[in-house]
């Protein structure tokens, strides 16, 4: 498997003095029904995709409207905490799908009505009922640890909340594996960086980000919480993205800023500590220690030999046999664990850290951390790897913000009273002013700065007319999807889902 490359010439524009947007979230319950026993197929499955993901073990802008400054976009949490999703609109006339906001990816793609395999529930995307859209007929092939999707590219006009880009390329997946896509997801929004991008695209966020529609470099993150509680919905209020700025309602006191490593590809930090219990657990340095912050993936994966050490520090605990990479633990234990990437240490609720029962009636538990290298000879952290890879189960527990300057840099806050101090969905009636259906109202509320921003407009190399294979021409692995042109065999991988569906690589 050839390496992750993740070299990239950025160039940077100074912002217009333009205001933020904010963008709430959705979740799906992996585990629901009557026992509380931890689902092991599903959570194999996730753990293949998370792995494949990262490759370890195998346009012109325009506004809507008004210039928006600031937009609250609801999330959706699906399947208890398992994926956060919003809804973006694409075409002439618009039609809305729900896609998984995924910052450890950087395509848009979408099924598509010539979609033969798709589950009925699945909104699939037309084509020809949009006067925009343009086929590019360039094949496109990715591919999941239980499946995989293929399709072509098209360009068409995309919008998110009050901003929207015209001639914006994403794929139309007419092939997509059973249980890939669960209940009204359509596809995946990537918002990493163009250097990761199989479609060899820039992404919707660098176009605006590039075009000034934001007044400040920011996406963040406000991720609710359903595990531990009574609230198994399948989809219930997710919290909310914020595009453009901050919004202060929902942390307390300053965003700890820490630049990322490495070139941008990934929004990667150098883990620094990591506690559990009180006790300090021995950790790598250097390649293992870079960790993808990534909001569409549900679990956390790191390093075998770090994440022994960590289960070794936690009394009662053992490998499961049928579940490769994960560790059991007593019930009755509450893990309080801290992680550092340079500043503060940020606790992780024991709820999170609790993805089920062994089995019914069981006494131990599975953690929410595993070994990314599941026991193959393959390890997570080889060069320009992440070493671990970081989602909702640390996510829902700061409020945090990617800011794309330059150097790109990643920070974290304290969740407010009105998100729930610990990523709940707030009791009160603050939470439907904080998860509208659409809020793009500028307020005080809402922080923007101007500064450049890291938004590289320029596709990258070997971009143009041909297949679709990954940055680059030499097939680089970035993740766990398999890029190649048709007919051609699958060469080189893609970051795509971070979020669980199905198999797709969401932990």
């Amino acid at each position: 498997m050839l390496p992750l490359t993740l070299s990239l010439s950025l160039s940077f524009l100074i912002l217009a003095n333009a205001d933020p947007v904010h963008i709430p979230l959705t979740v799906r319950d992996v585990d629901s029904g009557s026992s509380d026993a931890v689902n092991a197929e599903h959570w194999n499955s996730v753990a293949e995709g998370l792995q494949l993901k990262y490759g370890i073990g195998n346009s012109n802008s325009r506004r809507m409207g008004r210039r928006a400054s600031t937009a609250d976009i609801p999330m959706t949490n699906q399947q208890t905490d398992a994926s956060y999703f919003g809804t973006v609109n694409v075409g002439t006339p618009s039609q809305p799908f729900n896609v998984i906001l995924d910052t450890g990816s950087s395509d848009l793609w979408l099924a598509s009505s010539a979609c033969s395999l798709c589950d009925s529930e699945t909104p699939l995307y037309d084509l020809s009922k949009s006067s925009s859209a343009q086929n590019t007929n360039r094949p496109v092939s990715i591919t999941y640890g239980s499946g995989q999707v293929r399709g072509t590219t098209v360009t068409d006009n995309v919008s998110i909340g009050p901003f929207s880009v015209s001639s914006q390329t994403l794929l139309a997946v007419n092939v997509v594996s059973s249980g890939l896509l669960d209940g009204t997801v359509s596809g995946i929004l990537g918002l990493g960086f163009n250097t990761i991008s199989s479609t060899r695209s820039t992404p919707l966020w660098q176009t605006l980000a590039n075009n000034g529609d934001f007044s400040s470099p920011d996406m963040s993150f406000w991720m609710t919480r359903l595990r531990g509680t009574t609230n198994r919905q399948t989809e219930a209020p997710g919290g909310v993205m914020t595009l453009g700025g901050t919004n202060s309602t929902l942390f307390t006191g300053d965003v700890e800023f820490l630049p990322a490593v490495g070139q941008p590809s990934f929004w990667l930090l150098e883990m620094k500590t990591l506690t559990v219990n009180g006790k300090n657990v021995p950790i790598s340095t250097g390649n293992n220690a870079v960790s993808a912050i990534d909001t569409g993936t549900t679990l956390i994966g790191g390093p075998g030999t770090d994440v022994k050490a960590f289960w070794a520090a936690v009394p009662g605990s053992n490998v499961v046999s049928d579940m490769p990479g994960f560790f059991s633990y007593p019930c009755s234990t509450d893990l309080n664990v801290g992680m550092s990437y340079g500043g503060k240490s940020w606790s992780i609720n024991p709820k999170d850290m609790n993805i089920g029962r062994l089995s019914v009636g069981s006494s131990s538990c599975v953690g929410g951390i595993f070994d990314l290298s599941r026991g193959t000879n393959i390890a997570s952290g080889g060069e320009g790897t992440p070493g671990w890879v970081v989602g909702a189960t640390f996510l829902k527990n700061v409020y945090s913000v990617f800011r794309a300057t330059n150097p790109p840099q990643i920070g974290f806050a304290q969740l407010s009273d009105a998100a729930g101090g610990s990523g709940m969905i707030p009791s009160s009636s603050s939470a439907t002013e904080l998860n509208p259906t659409a809020t793009f109202a500028p307020s005080s509320s809402r922080r923007g700065s101007s500064s450049t921003i890291g938004a590289p407009g320029n596709t990258p190399s070997g971009s143009g007319n041909g297949s679709g294979s990954g940055s680059g021409s030499n097939g680089a692995v970035r993740s766990g999807r398999t890029v190649s042109s048709a007919p051609a065999a699958f060469a080189g991988a893609v970051v795509l889902l971070a979020g669980f569906v199905g198999g797709l690589g969401g932990f």
